[in-house]
């Protein structure tokens, strides 16, 4: 039978049909990959629509392959962020996945401000200040429907609770952290605020141990493979969520329709840790934060939600009367290495693709008050709190 069917091809039409099937089946539907967040996300798609990405640390890549900064010598990729980025300065594969990202417009935005603005730091920090209401949600915020698992969120906001800290520190999770040795000057900080699953362990001499905050978007908490509600990597820290609405959507609205349905899993959290504060950003507030870096920018961003840097970075402004941030900003070790403590490569994870990571970035540059040395040695943005904006 089976020589019958090699003889008429069959078999290796059927062979062909598969792979058709399994190749269109895992690179069309988004929902199915398993990354750590929307830039992964991002990642597994491009490799398909653009080109591949996932590479071993042993490969060699052509020039072409390379940021523009990345062939150029150490004195000038020390000038990443002299100037102003725009997306002239992207690779040609990411200003292709920013017009993909403006096309789709998934959130609805609808801009009514103008762009480039040019405000000086200290009318921006005030812009952050009053115009990013960051505040966490409560139980009467939503409505009675919610209250299966809304009547185990906090009954006081964050800044209630954790009051006012002096010195802080937002610690990235870039690859460039690796071999930075800022263990100790990290954990020397009031409080430090760590990402998603961003681990210490085994990593402590380059990025300390403390962690006080730990923000995590809504991917992690939802999906199977973070073992959310097992691993202890989450625990004995103060939680933050966030999950993105549509850009006018109201708090009901995004309660209808979140973007990931985390509502079981925090309730079975906090039932199972019920003294550890787990709070949950408004949706209203990303969509505040990106007008400001919209308007602070020379052209038009991604229509999507800032990146959990930046996001992080603003929580700790309010909180804190100053923020260093480690490698959000990148130092002479820039790399492609998107993690420190995983070997992933892609410049989207310095230069965005998913998030306007750029734009975020040239915001938080023009507010620097470090010294341009600690961004080329350490990546140390010093930023100071929302407080010192006076009325």
């Amino acid at each position: 039978m089976v020589r019958f069917l090699v003889k008429r091809g069959l078999i290796t039409s059927i062979a062909l049909c598969v792979c058709w099937f399994l190749y269109n089946g895992l690179s069309i539907n988004p929902k199915k990959f398993l990354g750590n967040t929307k830039e992964d996300e991002y990642q597994y798609i491009s490799t398909t629509k653009y080109k591949l990405l996932n590479i071993s640390s042993n490969e060699r890549r052509t020039k072409h392959d390379l940021p523009k900064h990345s062939s150029q010598s150490k004195h000038n990729r020390a000038k990443l962020w002299e100037k102003e980025m725009t997306s002239n300065d992207l690779i040609q594969r990411l200003q292709k996945v920013r017009k993909s990202y403006q096309s789709m417009n998934t959130y609805k935005v609808k801009f009514q401000g103008t762009i480039n603005q040019q405000h000086n730091p200290h009318e921006l920090l005030c812009q952050l200040k009053h115009r990013v209401n960051l505040t966490t949600l409560k139980s009467s915020d939503l409505p009675d429907s919610a209250r299966f698992w809304s009547q185990y969120l906090p009954n006081k906001d964050i800044h209630e609770v954790v009051g006012k800290l002096r010195q802080c520190a937002v610690v990235s999770s870039a690859g460039s952290l690796k071999g930075s040795r800022l263990g100790q000057e990290i954990d020397s900080h009031d409080a430090v605020l760590r990402f998603n699953a961003a681990p210490t362990k085994e990593f402590e001499i380059d990025v300390g141990s403390k962690t006080t905050f730990r923000l995590i978007n809504s991917q992690v908490v939802t999906r199977v493979d973070h073992h959310f509600l097992e691993n202890r990597i989450y625990k004995d820290m103060i939680l933050i969520m966030w999950d993105p609405a549509p850009y006018d959507a109201d708090i009901y609205q995004w309660y209808k329709k979140p973007e990931f349905k985390f509502f079981e899993p925090y309730r079975k959290y906090r039932i199972a840790n019920p003294k550890q504060p787990f709070y949950i950003l408004k949706p209203q507030t990303l969509w505040q934060l990106w007008n400001i870096i919209q308007e602070n920018s020379p052209e038009l961003i991604q229509p999507n939600p800032p990146s959990s840097g930046s996001i992080g970075i603003l929580l700790m402004m309010n909180i804190c009367d100053e923020v260093n941030v480690y490698e959000f900003l990148p130092s002479l070790r820039r790399t492609d290495r998107c993690y420190y403590f995983k070997p992933y490569f892609d410049s989207a994870c310095t230069f965005g693709a998913y998030h306007p990571l750029i734009y975020e970035k040239n915001v938080f540059k023009k507010l620097n008050l470090g010294t341009k040395e600690d961004v080329y040695k350490k990546g140390k943005v010093t930023l100071s709190g929302l407080r010192q904006c006076l009325p």
